[in-house]
């Protein structure tokens, strides 16, 4: 199987697809904080419920995701995942 294939097999069943998925990358325009705190809030609940949240998160760390929320942690927060 393709590496293609694997990632589109773990995203197909991420608890994120559908419209709810703004809520896991900053909007266009300005954002306050609070209103960026609350929407990472929202998007790390429907997180703690994903199947793949691991696989999710693995990815990101991978190709050094730089923007959003993914597999639960911001790019704050998977940062120190990085190993530099």
């Amino acid at each position: 199987m393709s590496a293609q294939r694997v990632e589109q097999s773990w995203q197909i069943r991420a608890a994120c697809r559908g419209p709810q998925a703004a809520v896991f990358f900053p909007p266009a325009a300005f954002e306050r904080k609070d209103e960026k705190l609350a929407r990472e809030a929202r998007a790390k609940e429907i997180c703690r419920t994903c199947p793949v949240r691991q696989p999710c998160l693995d990815y990101a760390v991978e190709i050094r995701e730089p923007h959003g929320i993914w597999g639960g942690l911001s790019e704050a927060e998977r940062r120190p995942l990085l190993g530099n």
